[in-house]
C-alpha cells in the first residue's frame, strides 16, 4: 500500500486518521500548517490548502488522500483537487450529511463536483452532526446551565473517532469507489439532552434554558460573522425539532462494531468541561 497524505491533520477528526494509520504501521504523511503539532514519530509537512503552492512536497509519492476542506467556501479547491490528480490515484472527502436527500449541498457539494470530474478514485463521507460541536457549551456547562435556542432539536451526533476509524477503514481496503456513506452516531437525543448527557458525565447537573433564537443570531454572528451562514445554522437546528436526524448503521456495517454513543463522547471529554 502506498503512502498516505492527511490533510487538517492536528484538527478533531484528521489527528484521529493519523494516529490510527500509524498505529497500523501503515506510511503516513500530515499535512499541518503547524507541523510541530503533528504527533511525535509520524512525517510531517508543513503545507496549506489555501496555499496550493505549498503542497507539492506534500504530494510527493502520495497514493491516497484524506482531505478535509477548510474553510465554508471552495475557494482554490478546484486547483487543489488538480494538483491531487497529478499524483495520487484516489481521495477520501469528508462532506457532509444533509438531511432528506441523498445528495451534499452547498461547498461540500461543489467540492464533491470537483472530485467525480477529476478522474480520481474517490469516497466520499457525509457526517451528520459532530459531537464535537457540544464542545461550544464547555463554558455554560462549567456554570451549570446551557442556554442555546431550540432544545429539543434532535441529532445522532457521531465521535470524530468513528469518523476517523471509517476513513482508515476506507483508505486501507478494496470496495469503496464511487460510495458516498452516511455517517451518524446511533443515539437520537435532544440537545437538552446532551446537555444533560455531558453533565452526568462530567458529574455535575446541567439545566438547558431556552434560548430565543434572535438572541443567539445575534451572538453567533459575533462570533461568526457571517450573516448567510449564521442564519443557515439557525434554520438547520429548527428544521431538527420536527424532523430528527435519523440513526444510520453505517459505523456498524463498515466497521463491524457500534458506533460509540454520545455517552461515551462526553467521558472521552469531561477534561474539555471542567
Amino acid at each position: 500500500m502506498g503512502k498516505i497524505l492527511v490533510t487538517g491533520a492536528t484538527g478533531n477528526v484528521g489527528r484521529h486518521v493519523v494516529s490510527q494509520l500509524a498505529a497500523a504501521g501503515l506510511d503516513v504523511r500530515a499535512l499541518a500548517r503547524r507541523p510541530e503539532r503533528v504527533q511525535p514519530g509520524v512525517e510531517a509537512v508543513q503545507g496549506d490548502l489555501t496555499a496550493p503552492e505549498t503542497l507539492e512536497p506534500a504530494l510527493k509519492d502520495v497514493e491516497s488522500v484524506f482531505l478535509l476542506w477548510p474553510g465554508l467556501t471552495t475557494g482554490n479547491a478546484a486547483e487543489v483537487i488538480a494538483l491531487i490528480a497529478e499524483h495520487a490515484r484516489r481521495v477520501v472527502y469528508l462532506s457532509a450529511l444533509v438531511p432528506d436527500s441523498e445528495d451534499a449541498a452547498g461547498h461540500y457539494g461543489e467540492i464533491e463536483g470537483l472530485i467525480r470530474r477529476s478522474g480520481l478514485g474517490w469516497t466520499f463521507l457525509r457526517p451528520g452532526g459532530f459531537a464535537a460541536n457540544t464542545l461550544g457549551w464547555a463554558d455554560q456547562v462549567r456554570q451549570g446551565v446551557v442556554r442555546w435556542p431550540y432544545g429539543q432539536a434532535s441529532r445522532a451526533l457521531i465521535h470524530e473517532r468513528d469518523i476517523a476509524a471509517v476513513a482508515v477503514h476506507v483508505l486501507t481496503s478494496a470496495g469503496h469507489n464511487g460510495a458516498a456513506y452516511p455517517l451518524t452516531g446511533p443515539d437520537e437525543l435532544t440537545q437538552a439532552e446532551q446537555a444533560r448527557v455531558i453533565g452526568e458525565a462530567v458529574g455535575r447537573p446541567v439545566r438547558w434554558e431556552e434560548q430565543p433564537p434572535e438572541e443567539a443570531a445575534e451572538q453567533l454572528l459575533a462570533a461568526w460573522g457571517d450573516e448567510a451562514f449564521v442564519r443557515s445554522a439557525l434554520q438547520a437546528w429548527e428544521s431538527f425539532v420536527t424532523r430528527p436526524e435519523r440513526a444510520t448503521d453505517t459505523v456498524r456495517r463498515l466497521l463491524g462494531r457500534p458506533a460509540l454513543s454520545f455517552r461515551q463522547w462526553a467521558e472521552d471529554h469531561v477534561a474539555d468541561f471542567r
